[in-house]
């Protein structure tokens, strides 16, 4: 468990919350009393979602960031605190998907994925934890995946490797921020109804859609809440599914056993 936190009142920043997701979140933090802003690279979508958190009665701005580029997340928080005076709540929340088989996935594929899934964490941590580590107190919540935890996913390796990489990031972050007052959560959705096909490029003959195991599907208003209930409770890992807990236990019992089942149930 890391630091909990009050979203009543707080200001809590969302990147990729136009649509999905992000969208949801933002939602359940305005319904918890936070004021939201947020941001996506389409300009529309982040009208949208910031015109159904005022219709909450919550205060709200957005902006059009593109989370590759550094100085966007600057606007990004220079804008929050213009208005808001404060940020309490971080939300990194942008990903796409380069699907391909392993040994033809070109060099772009890898680059692209890796420098939005992870590399605009390491841009947001350098603009807003400045700010929460000098007033001591907040909450980052980034968002991994389950294929982050258990490695099913061998049609989209730079999705697998960023997210694992998400998830060791967010560790070692909750063990940094801990002592500072300031808690991590680390989101692994398995499967969301989102729009994330959108951000799928195909490389070669491969399917469109990911491999994934037979997970239940949820809704984003569900992980939206779950969400928001980590951020109050100080939860640091939140799943979908609650197979992907069993599937960790058999993985960290025997590690062998569990890639040698994997391997199997290929064939």
């Amino acid at each position: 468990m890391t630091k909990a936190l009050n979203l009543t009142g707080a200001v809590a920043v969302l990147t990729g919350a136009g649509s999905g997701i992000g969208r949801a979140t933002a939602i359940a933090f305005a319904q918890r009393g936070a004021s939201v802003v947020v941001s996506d690279l389409s300009e529309e979508r982040v009208a949208e979602a910031v015109e159904q958190i005022i219709a909450l009665g919550r205060p709200a701005i957005g902006l059009p960031v593109d989370v590759t580029v550094e100085a966007d997340l600057e606007k990004l928080r220079d804008a929050a605190l213009e208005r808001f005076g404060r940020i309490d709540v971080v939300m990194n929340n942008v990903g796409v998907i380069a699907i391909g088989a392993p040994e033809t996935l070109p060099d772009e594929a890898w680059i692209r994925t890796i420098d939005v899934n992870l590399l605009s964490i390491a841009r947001s941590n350098r603009v807003f934890l400045p700010g929460l580590i000098a007033q001591g107190s907040g909450h980052v919540v980034n968002t991994a995946s389950a294929s982050g935890l258990l490695s099913y996913g061998f049609d989209r390796l730079p999705y697998v490797a960023s997210k694992h990489a998400i998830v060791g990031l967010c560790e070692a972050l909750a063990i940094y921020l801990g002592p500072k007052g300031i808690g991590v959560t680390c989101l692994c959705p398995s499967g969301v109804i989102t729009n994330i096909l959108e951000g799928i490029t195909v490389y070669g003959d491969a399917a469109a859609t990911p491999r994934a195991p037979a997970h239940q599907i949820v809704a984003a208003e569900d992980v939206g809440n779950l969400t928001a209930d980590a951020v109050e409770t100080g939860r640091f890992l939140v799943v979908t599914a609650p197979e992907v807990h069993d599937a960790l236990l058999a993985r960290a019992k025997d590690v062998e056993a569990y890639i040698r089942a994997s391997i199997e149930a290929q064939g």
